[in-house]
């Protein structure tokens, strides 16, 4: 439904742009209202304004604190129109109903980075002009909120092309935009007065995410603190508060895991894999996933999709790891678990996933969807001459899925469900791949019939090469380069299968 302006209420700070919108109304009849400076603004304009004490009755009070808060006006704002019973209260105090607000905030933020004193600081808190903001949107049904300087375009545009009418998407999309502002100059204040500064790189924390200081960050230097919901993604059963790299590896466990729904368990170190496996039997992938680095295991995270028995609680009882992550506990298993002091332990939830991942660099932020791709059977093109059996694709699947949540660059090993090795983080592919067959061979694990998982694709031959020579059988990459060619012709020469997936798996 269509609703035009009969009536606006203007009370902005930066008079920029003001002209045009004042005299756009004028221009369409609409009755204006204004406070202090924007009134003395617009009447200098030579238009006809109302000042806000004449709807009030009373003055400007306390050098300005007090102009708009009073219902007169908050009353116009927040009246239902399809309401009866605040349409008789309306005409009983016989207040106007306000169709637009415009608002423009004092500059809060400004004042403190330009180094303005406390006293100039706080002057700059807004009050009004917020409650002007929440209370307009709030109304969107029947009241359109412009919440900034920034958004007299759109204002203007619906002056100058709709006649001064919006229609209900109009007003709801503004009011969003209101709460954004809102949020976000109520979050500046809260900074300022919880860290005496702004932080140019924080990124606006929703209102309903609660914060809590971390002992420290990445390193005891660094102080560090967590925004948002943690209680419902786990309860934590057990153990010491989690530090800022324990969250950051439950986040790497939570999110590898969410990619597997067969009985699996993987260990998690510095947000890598160095243990994976997947097996029926949970005693079974626990024992397979430690033999993948049963040195890095140590001081890692555990993670499992299924009910930690008690069998499976006292064999990892014997390893050092600081967090443990699954769905459910067996109470003979959790009084294993929970006979280290220290030690984690956290009921996993099904949770909403974050839409959104974030980055701080340089002065801002940057911004991407999560890899959310899974790529399945269908997904898979051979291109060689070799077609891979169905436990190799299988266990092609199985490696690709590991890569993905591993830095790169990467190389995931892996046959019958099992990780067998990874070369992560490495500046070279080539060195990624020797690092994976070194860790191997290290830990007795023979190659033959093996399979390899690359998270992009191999701009050379030499990785095909190498794989081939320690015995590697099937190779699973994205392909993409304009040499692709040459790593299938090798393929076809050495007799190994490959297929590509169209889809890299970058992680930085």
């Amino acid at each position: 439904m269509e609703i035009p302006f009969r009536s606006a209420l203007l009370s902005v700070y930066h008079k920029d742009g003001l002209d045009r919108i004042a005299e756009g109304l004028h221009r369409l009849g609409v009755q204006l209202y204004a406070s202090g400076g924007t009134y003395d603004f617009i009447r200098n304009m030579g238009l006809e304004v109302t000042a806000v004490e004449d709807i009030t009755g009373y003055p400007s009070i306390l050098g300005g604190r007090v102009k708009t808060l009073h219902p007169g006006v908050f009353g116009g704002i927040l009246a239902k129109r399809n309401d009866e019973q605040h349409r008789l209260d309306m005409q009983k105090h016989e207040l106007p109903f306000i169709d637009l607000v415009v608002v423009d905030l004092y500059p809060f933020e400004e004042t403190v980075k330009s180094g303005g004193s406390a006293e100039a600081i706080i002057e700059k808190i807004d009050i009004g002009g917020i409650s002007l903001i929440r209370g307009a949107a709030k109304n969107f049904n029947d009241v359109l909120i412009i919440p900034s300087v920034e958004d007299y375009g759109f204002l203007l545009d619906i002056i100058d092309n709709q006649l001064g009418k919006t229609n209900l998407e109009q007003r709801r999309q503004l009011a969003v935009r209101a709460f954004a502002v809102s949020s976000r100059y109520d979050s500046a204040i809260h900074q300022w007065f919880e860290l005496g500064q702004l932080e140019a790189d924080t990124p606006k924390i929703p209102s309903s995410w609660s914060s809590r200081s971390l002992r420290y960050g990445e390193n005891p230097h660094q102080q560090a603190a967590f925004h948002g919901k943690p209680e419902e993604v786990f309860t934590q059963l057990h153990g010491k508060e989690l530090s800022y790299n324990n969250l950051l590896d439950v986040d790497a466990a939570l999110s590898l895991m969410a990619d597997f729904d067969e009985s699996s368990i993987a260990i998690i170190k510095h947000n890598n894999a160095c243990g994976m496996a997947s097996d029926p039997d949970l005693f079974k992938a626990w024992e397979k996933a430690l033999a993948g680095d049963p040195v890095s295991a140590f001081g890692g995270i555990l993670v499992s999709n299924r009910v930690i028995t008690l069998p499976v609680a006292e064999a990892m009882n014997a390893l050092f790891f600081e967090v443990l992550l699954a769905p459910a506990y067996d109470a003979g298993a959790l009084e294993v678990l929970q006979s280290k002091k220290n030690r984690m332990i956290l009921k996993t939830k099904e949770f909403a996933p974050v839409r959104k991942q974030y980055r701080t660099i340089l002065n801002g932020l940057l911004e991407q969807d999560p890899d959310r791709a899974q790529e399945t059977k269908a997904d898979l093109k051979c291109v060689t001459d070799k077609k891979p059996s169905n436990a190799e694709l299988e266990d092609l699947l199985f490696a690709n899925r590991l890569v993905k949540h591993s830095k790169s660059n990467a190389i995931v090993l892996a046959k019958n469900a099992q990780m067998l090795a990874s070369g992560v983080g490495q500046t070279s592919r080539v060195d990624a791949l020797r690092q994976a067959i070194a860790k191997a061979q290290h830990f007795g694990f023979p190659l033959e019939g093996a399979v390899m998982a690359s998270d992009a694709f191999f701009p050379f031959p030499d990785c095909v090469e190498i794989a081939h020579a320690a015995g590697i059988s099937a190779v699973v990459q994205p392909g993409g380069s304009v040499r692709d060619q040459d790593s299938v012709d090798a393929a076809n020469r050495l007799g190994l299968s490959m297929v590509l997936t169209g889809i890299r798996h970058f992680k930085h």
